[in-house]
C-alpha cells in the first residue's frame, strides 16, 4: 500500500505507537507498511513530537484536491551562468557521494525555475534515456531529496524539489541512523553487554542514538528560516 492510502485509523495507530515510544520500524510492522512510508507520514505531518492523526488526514485530503499549477517557461538552460553553476553543483554533489546521473538530475531540478519537472523534461534537458531518469529519481525519492506528484489530468509524474527538500533529506538520513542505533543495541544485548564486543557495540549504539536525536531536534528547530538568514 502507498502512503496516500493510509486511513484515519492507521494514522491513529501511528500516533499511539509514537506515544508509546515505539520505533518507526515497529510501528510499520504493526501496520504492515514499509518503514519509509511511516517515516514520510510522520515527517511531513509535524514530526514525532507534533504528529496529530486528524490533522494529518486533513492535510492528505487537501494535497489530493490541490490542482497542479501550469508551469511557466523554464530558465534558459543554455544561459552560461546557469551552466557554470550547474557544473560546480554537480561536482559538489558527486563529491558528497551521489552517483553522477543522480547528481545531474538533482541539480537540474534545483536549478529549474520552479523546481518542478516531468521525467520527459528531465530526459530532454539532460539528453539521457527515460530509463536513466527513472533510476535516478527513484534513488532521490528514497533519500527524501525530491518528491513525486501525480498529474491526474495527463497521467504523468512530476518530480519536485521545494523549500523543505534538505529538511526531509536530513530527517530521512537521521531516522536511518537511529534505526541503525537500535539494531546495534539489539546486537549488543544479544552478545552480552559485558563482553568486549557487546560493550563496544553498546557504546556505538549510544553515540548514534544521541547524534540522531540531537540532529532531529536541530532540524526541526531550524526548519523555517528566512532566505536571507546567515
Amino acid at each position: 500500500m502507498s502512503e496516500a492510502r493510509l486511513t484515519l485509523q492507521d494514522r491513529r495507530r501511528i500516533a499511539t505507537g509514537l506515544a508509546e515510544g515505539r520505533s518507526y520500524a515497529e510501528i510499520a510492522r504493526r501496520l504492515h507498511r514499509p518503514t519509509s512510508t511511516i517515516s514520510r507520514e510522520i515527517t511531513r505531518n509535524g514530526g514525532p513530537g507534533d504528529y496529530h492523526p486528524e490533522r494529518a488526514q486533513q492535510a492528505t485530503a487537501r494535497r489530493a484536491r490541490r490542482p497542479t499549477p501550469k508551469r511557466p517557461r523554464e530558465t534558459n538552460p543554455l544561459d552560461p551562468k546557469v551552466l557554470e553553476v550547474e557544473a560546480e553543483a554537480v561536482d559538489m554533489a558527486i563529491g558528497m557521494g551521489l552517483p553522477k546521473m543522480v547528481a545531474r538530475v538533482l541539480i537540474c531540478l534545483w536549478l529549474s525555475e520552479h523546481g518542478r519537472l516531468t521525467a520527459a523534461e528531465l530526459s530532454r534537458t539532460l539528453k539521457v534515456s527515460p530509463a536513466s531518469i527513472s533510476t535516478a529519481v527513484a534513488y532521490l525519492a528514497r533519500q527524501g531529496l525530491i518528491k513525486r506528484e501525480r498529474d491526474p489530468g495527463r497521467r504523468r509524474d512530476i518530480y519536485i524539489v521545494d523549500d523543505d527538500a534538505w529538511y526531509h533529506s536530513t530527517v530521512t538520513s537521521l531516522h536511518r541512523t537511529l534505526a541503525a542505533a537500535e539494531m546495534t543495541r539489539a546486537a549488543a544485548e544479544t552478545l552480552g553487554l559485558h563482553t568486549p564486543t557487546g560493550s563496544r557495540l553498546a557504546k556505538g549504539s549510544t553515540f548514534l542514538k544521541h547524534i540522531s536525536l540531537d540532529g532531529l531536534s536541530s532540524a526541526n528547530h531550524w526548519r523555517t528560516l528566512p532566505p536571507d538568514h546567515p
